[in-house]
C-alpha cells in the first residue's frame, strides 16, 4: 500500500507570472503581477501563439524547472526519467523531473531543481535512504520525519555543460546556463539544468524511487509506492540515449516496457526559443533522435558489468 509522507496546503503555494523577450541572442525574463496560487496560475495556463519563434515579446502563466539529471552508477551514465499522471493535460508521460518555480525564487530556479531532486528522486540503501549534496551544500531531506536518512554517504550533484545561449532574470544571467524553451500550450517558461548525480561506491543494494505529489480533496500529499518505483533509466553510450529503459532494484536493473509509451514536451522538437507539441510519443522519439529498438544481443551489452552477470545467471537458471 503507498505510503503517506507529507502532507501540504496547495493554497500556500504562490507563483508569478512573467514577461519574457527572447531574441536570437538570448532570452530574458521578468516577473510580473501580483502572486498566484495554483488555481490562479492553472487558469492563465491557455495556448498562446508568437509569428517568430526567435524573437518575440510574451506574457506567460508562469515559470516551471525541469533537471536533465545524469546518474552515474557501476561506472555507466543514465538519464532519470519519472513517470507522471499530469492531471491539468489528462495525460501519463515520462518526464524530466520537473516543478513550478514558487515567487520568491524566481530569479533563484537552480534551487527549486536541487529542492526538485531531494523531493522526486528517492536513492535507498538497506542502511536508509541517500542524501544529497550539491558542491558544498546539503540538499533539503523533505521527508526526514518518515524516513531515515544516512549522512555518512551523501550522492553529490554537479553541474554540466550549460547552453550556448543565455537567459536572464532582468539583467542577471542564469549561472549553469539552463536551456530554456516557451510552452505554446500551456503559456509557461520552461528552463532545463544540466546536473550528474554520483552515487558513492559503497552504497550497495541500490534501489530507486519516484515520490510526487497529488492533490487529494484539499491537500497535495506525497506518497511513495514500493510496488510502482516510477523512476526510470535511461543508459547512454558516450554521452548520447540509447532506445532503453530501466528501473533499478536492489542493484538489480530491471528491463520496462515502452509500449504506447509517451514523454513529455522537452523531448520534443524545439525550433527557436518555442516548442508547440504537448507530448510526443516514445516511436517517434526514437526517430527523431535516429534511434532503434535494440534486440535482446543489444540490451544484454548495454547492461554494467555487475548486472550483466546477474543477468546471465538468471537466464541460466531458468534455463
Amino acid at each position: 500500500m503507498p505510503r503517506s509522507l507529507i502532507r501540504k496546503n496547495p493554497s500556500d503555494f504562490k507563483t508569478l507570472p512573467l514577461f519574457v523577450e527572447a531574441t536570437p541572442e538570448g532570452l530574458s525574463y521578468q516577473a510580473i503581477g501580483r502572486p498566484l496560487n495554483f488555481a490562479q496560475t492553472l487558469q492563465k495556463r491557455r495556448p498562446v501563439k508568437v509569428a517568430d519563434t526567435q524573437r518575440f515579446s510574451l506574457e506567460l502563466a508562469n515559470l516551471g524547472v525541469s533537471v536533465r539529471l545524469t546518474l552515474n552508477w557501476q561506472g555507466r551514465d543514465y538519464w532519470v526519467l519519472v513517470r507522471q499522471r499530469r492531471q491539468d493535460r489528462g495525460d501519463v508521460v515520462l518526464k524530466l523531473i520537473s516543478g513550478y518555480v514558487p515567487a520568491h525564487e524566481v530569479s533563484l530556479p537552480l534551487h527549486t531543481a536541487i529542492q526538485e531532486i531531494a523531493e522526486e528522486c528517492l536513492l535507498e540503501t538497506p542502511e536508509g535512504w541517500l542524501s544529497g549534496r550539491f558542491n558544498e551544500t546539503w540538499l533539503p531531506a523533505p521527508y526526514a520525519s518518515a524516513l531515515h536518512y544516512r549522512e555518512a554517504l551523501p550522492f553529490r550533484l554537479t553541474p554540466l555543460s550549460g547552453a550556448a545561449r543565455p537567459v536572464r532574470c532582468g539583467s542577471q544571467p542564469l549561472i549553469e546556463r539552463p536551456r530554456a524553451y516557451v510552452h505554446l500550450p500551456t503559456a509557461s517558461l520552461q528552463l532545463i539544468y544540466d546536473l550528474r548525480l554520483e552515487v558513492p561506491k559503497e552504497a550497495k543494494s541500490l534501489s530507486l524511487f519516484h515520490v510526487d505529489e497529488r492533490l487529494e480533496g484539499d491537500q497535495l500529499v506525497a506518497r511513495l509506492d514500493r510496488k510502482r518505483a516510477d523512476l526510470y533509466l535511461m543508459p547512454l553510450t558516450d554521452g548520447q540515449p540509447c532506445a532503453e529503459l530501466y528501473t533499478l532494484h536492489k542493484d538489480r536493473l530491471h528491463s520496462a516496457s515502452t509500449r504506447g509509451l509517451y514523454l513529455a514536451e522537452s523531448f520534443a522538437h524545439q525550433e527557436g526559443w518555442v516548442v508547440s507539441d504537448e507530448r510526443i510519443s516514445w516511436k517517434d522519439w526514437l526517430i527523431q533522435q535516429g534511434l532503434s529498438a535494440p534486440g535482446k544481443e543489444s540490451r544484454l551489452k548495454s547492461l554494467t558489468g555487475k548486472a550483466r552477470q546477474i543477468f546471465r545467471k538468471v537466464v541460466k537458471r531458468e534455463a
